[in-house]
């Protein structure tokens, strides 16, 4: 059975799985375009041209015609994970009978989770979705039916973020304005918080957060004038003490939930945008709850696709898990050759990078397909050595991103206990833990975390080669990945933008799939 999962509004996506197997996932913001974007007819056009044969069926991920309290549902809807959340009719597609399957876009964040997890089928989980809208807690069956827990907090990701909005003098006043950065820029300032306990009116701020239902559509900024955080900017003290206040409130009413009501020890899924908030992640898996915790590459809207895809194979076969790896995007195209007159070019060989990295060098690394989700995993990433803070400086200066935002580092995983104590253990970059030496500055965050990715050998060779590489001549296994794009646009894909990105921002060299290539000395 091969079926095609569409996920539109924004963070759209395409994906095929075939008998079980993921085909491909590919996403309509990475090869350049914008961050976020909606779902395009270049990405479908792509995608038609990856498939030899018409899908039996099409699945499409359940949205809202326009803001979730205004317009009508389009296909399932948004919201649901009873018997009317998932319909499958009779359809045609380019001309051929096929089944027609929708189910909303809260069972594809449950569906993502559960069908990418390790062995899943068959073992009763609990399920946390958690996003910009939803915040529920699920109980998975060992068939894969869901039931509806408990509905914890309204708009929980929206909640998170608004404190930032809220604090940032650029936000707009007025209701309706979003910004999907905002989320992960205040998970990077809570880590400056003093310790010292916020005032009255900080609290009261929160409390006032957390209370409303819609806090986008049904509040304006300006109707917070009242609060010491209103355009106090995110470089103040007061709010960076609030940020880490507000983000315990949240994590707080649903750990409380946990803690009391989810008592069988199963395994938990976490999906839903906060699913990348790495603090919170690594609360859940480190609490003694669950016998595991695990959160998927695509957490955010990102995944829906595949999660929706994954229904309709559990709603036709009924399982849900698939074979999957995360490197599931499109082949990087080697659209031009660099210019002779100015680059070296020559076959890629790993100790000659990590060398050339170990004496203070930034590459863009672009091999074979790209990852799933917003984290550059080792395919589409700037890699840099570890050890100084004025290599994350130049990173951040390279991304056009503020001085607060933490480089994450790449490890491989057999050495990450050496320099890593917590979640270490992490393929997807989606736990924190503790930096345990003074070594590797350029990826310690001001208070003392890291958001680790731990690499083998059989889950990607070539980084691992290098990291092997260049632990051989440094002792560390151990480099700074941060993902290869422009700033608000998702990752380069052709050596064209490659090299133009390079030139403009002061990259030192890259490897290109197979070859190392670096500017030619003058």
């Amino acid at each position: 059975m091969l079926i095609l999962g569409f996920k539109e509004g924004h963070d759209g996506g395409i994906v095929a799985i075939e008998d079980g197997k993921l085909l491909f996932a590919l996403e309509s913001e990475k090869d350049n375009f914008p961050r976020y974007d909606r779902l395009t007819a270049e990405v479908m056009t792509r995608a038609a041209g990856l498939l030899d044969r018409i899908p039996d069926v099409v699945a499409l991920s359940g949205w809202v015609k326009g803001f979730h309290s205004v317009e009508p549902p389009s296909r399932a809807g948004y919201f649901g994970v009873g018997d009317g959340a998932i319909q499958d009719t009779a359809g045609r597609f380019y001309g051929k009978d096929v089944r027609i399957f929708s189910s909303t876009h809260e069972r594809s964040h449950i569906m993502t989770a559960y069908g990418m997890a390790p062995a899943a089928s068959g073992t009763p989980h609990y399920s946390l979705v958690w996003e910009g809208n939803i915040g529920s807690f699920y109980r998975i069956d060992e068939k894969g039916h869901v039931t509806h827990l408990k509905h914890v907090m309204s708009d929980p990701g929206n909640k998170y973020a608004y404190l930032f909005s809220l604090a940032d003098p650029k936000h707009p006043a007025g209701k309706g304005f979003f910004n999907y950065s905002h989320a992960g820029k205040q998970m990077a300032l809570t880590a400056f918080a003093d310790g010292k306990p916020i005032g009255k009116a900080e609290q009261e701020t929160i409390d006032f957060i957390l209370a409303q239902e819609g806090i986008v559509l049904g509040v304006d900024k300006d109707d917070l004038k009242w609060s010491p955080l209103h355009n106090a900017t995110v470089e103040s003290q007061i709010y960076r003490n609030a940020a880490l206040a507000h983000s315990d409130a949240i994590f707080g009413r649903f750990f409380d939930y946990a803690e009391k009501n989810l008592t069988e020890g199963l395994p938990l899924l976490i999906s839903g945008g906060c699913g990348l908030n790495c603090n919170w992640n690594a609360q859940f898996r480190e609490s003694g709850l669950f016998s595991s915790v695990f959160v998927p590459p695509c957490p955010n809207d990102s995944g829906s696709a595949l999660g929706t895809a994954i229904d309709a194979q559990w709603f036709h076969t009924g399982t849900a898990s698939i074979e999957w790896d995360v490197y599931a995007g499109e082949h990087f195209v080697q659209d031009i050759e660099p210019d002779p007159a100015k680059y070296e070019v020559r076959p890629l060989v790993h100790s000659e990078v990590a060398r050339y990295l170990e004496q203070g060098n930034i590459i863009g690394w672009a091999r074979d397909r790209y990852e799933m989700g917003p984290r550059a995993l080792g395919n589409r990433s700037i890699l840099a050595a570890p050890f100084t803070e004025e290599t994350t400086v130049r990173l951040n200066t390279i991304k056009g991103r503020e001085g607060y935002r933490p480089i994450a580092p790449i490890a491989l995983e057999e050495d990450a206990d050496k320099w890593f104590h917590g979640s270490v253990h992490d393929p997807y970059m989606l736990f924190f833990n503790r930096v345990t030496t003074e070594e590797l500055k350029a990826v310690t965050h001001f208070d003392g975390s890291a958001r680790t990715q731990t690499v083998t050998h059989e889950r990607n060779p070539g980084i691992a080669d290098l990291l092997v590489a260049f632990r051989d001549i440094t002792g560390f296994s151990v480099l700074c990945n941060t993902s290869l794009n422009n700033n608000g646009r998702g990752f380069l894909n052709t050596t064209s933008d490659l090299l133009e990105y390079g030139e403009k921002h002061g990259l030192d060299g890259y490897v290109i799939n197979d070859t190392f290539v670096t500017p030619r000395k003058s």
